[in-house]
């Protein structure tokens, strides 16, 4: 596995810069993956006082490369380092005297890293994009048309298209996470429909399931919940809509007298534009006069999240640009009713009313009318509960997951072994 921004650990700081879901799924991916026989190296950047070596299992650990100095550098410039990353990393291989049966590359700064790897290596590489260059900046030009000539120098964009259209025409197979994805990498990005699949992001089931009543009532009693909690959760940026949410939930207040939204947003310390995110909530609240209706959580630790989804009412993805939604995902295995927005991955693989509700992720009428029906509708809470956790479990186990790609990569080592015989080896003699 190769996930290189961000802060990549056995326990990761969540809510840290470029630290978010790519790297539970990571983790959580690998970690399925050493249970069904392999074993796994996470292979990332090295930066700050991080150790070379981090052991998550017997099986899966993390190896960090140095490039760039010592300093964090965001996801959308560190490939101006990564073949410095890609050549240390080569070193450290051919010292330790390393085999890999493949290579997964996470997010397209790891594949463009991992693809030099696995042709110095000669080993396969599937590659997970997690999110789409072209997608996000047509969402962003459209939705945000003022701020467009600011987009190039803070995303990379440009180069960004570039790398990724290279990339899928040239790693193994692509892994797309939505039906979305798989139309855009093929369509927009001219990839080969054949080496284009689609594995959902999964979750854990050990972790994240349904309560009784009188649990779920001893928990509201320890969070402090009370009302209608309206709960959303998730690092602080602007593409998460927690704006939006704020707006929809005063249609929510005027109507449901005892509604409340709780916003546990940000990680552990935040950075200058993340408090300028949140000091630009707290303004916005103030201004509708909602102060007393809405309370600021802050960071949830991984092993209190299952039980903040059980206590709320509803669960709310408001984000505006979303490759997939994997709290929403997490809130459903939960029983909480959950509502998304529709410019996230998910609501393409839900039904809706059934196992959850979606709304216009730039019309607060249409979100905070959606929040208000499952306050307001008993039966539809319960119904929504109930199959939005069957939903959870029979499509987005890690189980599940990690099993279509093995079965993903056992298929492809049939298909080379029959028309590339160069790629036979590494994908049948691998550690």
């Amino acid at each position: 596995m190769v996930s290189t921004h961000g802060y990549v650990a056995a326990i990761p700081p969540l809510g840290a810069a470029d630290t978010g879901g790519q790297v539970v799924y990571v983790l959580e991916l690998s970690k399925k993956l050493a249970q069904l026989g392999y074993s796994v190296d996470i292979w990332t950047r090295r930066f700050e006082d991080q150790p070379e070596v981090d052991v998550v299992n017997e099986r899966v650990r993390i190896v960090r490369m140095p490039c760039g100095g010592r300093g964090f550098v965001g996801k959308e410039y560190l490939i101006r380092h990564l073949p410095e990353w890609a050549e240390n990393a080569l070193r450290y291989i051919h010292r330790h005297q390393l085999k890999y049966l493949f290579f997964d590359s996470h997010y397209w700064d790891a594949g463009f890293a991992t693809q030099r790897l696995a042709e110095a290596l000669d080993v396969p590489h599937v590659h997970t994009p997690h999110s789409l260059g072209l997608w996000k900046r047509q969402l962003m030009e459209r939705d945000f048309p003022d701020d467009a000539g600011k987009f190039e120098t803070k995303y990379n964009f440009t180069q960004r298209i570039n790398e990724e259209t290279l990339l899928y025409k040239t790693c193994e197979a692509v892994i797309a996470t939505t039906p979305v994805q798989v139309d855009m990498i093929v369509g927009d990005y001219g990839a080969n429909a054949e080496l284009v699949h689609m594995i959902p992001p999964g979750y854990d089931d050990n972790k994240f399931f349904p309560v009784g009543n009188a649990s779920r009532a001893a928990l509201r009693t320890r969070l402090g919940f009370e009302g209608k909690v309206v709960l959303a959760l998730g690092r602080l940026a602007r593409n998460k809509g927690y704006d939006l949410l704020v707006d929809a939930f005063s249609l929510v207040a005027s109507r449901i007298p005892d509604a409340r939204l709780h916003l546990a947003v940000g990680g552990m310390e935040l950075t200058a534009n993340e408090q300028k995110l949140l000091s630009d909530l707290h303004e916005q609240i103030e201004t509708l006069g909602l102060g007393g209706r809405v309370s600021f959580g802050g960071f949830v630790a991984d092993s209190d999240l299952a039980d903040f989804y059980r206590a709320a009412d509803v669960f709310v993805l408001s984000s505006r640009y979303e490759p997939f939604g994997m709290t929403a995902i997490e809130a459903m295995a939960c029983g909480a009713p959950t509502v998304v927005t529709t410019h996230g991955g998910l609501y393409r693989a839900i039904t809706f009313g059934r196992h959850a509700l979606y709304a216009d992720s730039f019309d607060k009428e249409d979100l905070g009318m959606s929040i208000v029906k499952v306050l307001r509708h008993p039966r539809l809470s319960m119904r929504l509960s109930r199959m939005g956790a069957h939903k959870a479990r029979s499509l987005f186990t890690w189980t599940g997951i990690a099993q279509q790609l093995v079965s993903l990569i056992e298929e492809r080592a049939t298909a080379l072994a029959f028309t590339d015989n160069e790629w036979d080896e590494p994908w049948n003699d691998g550690d």
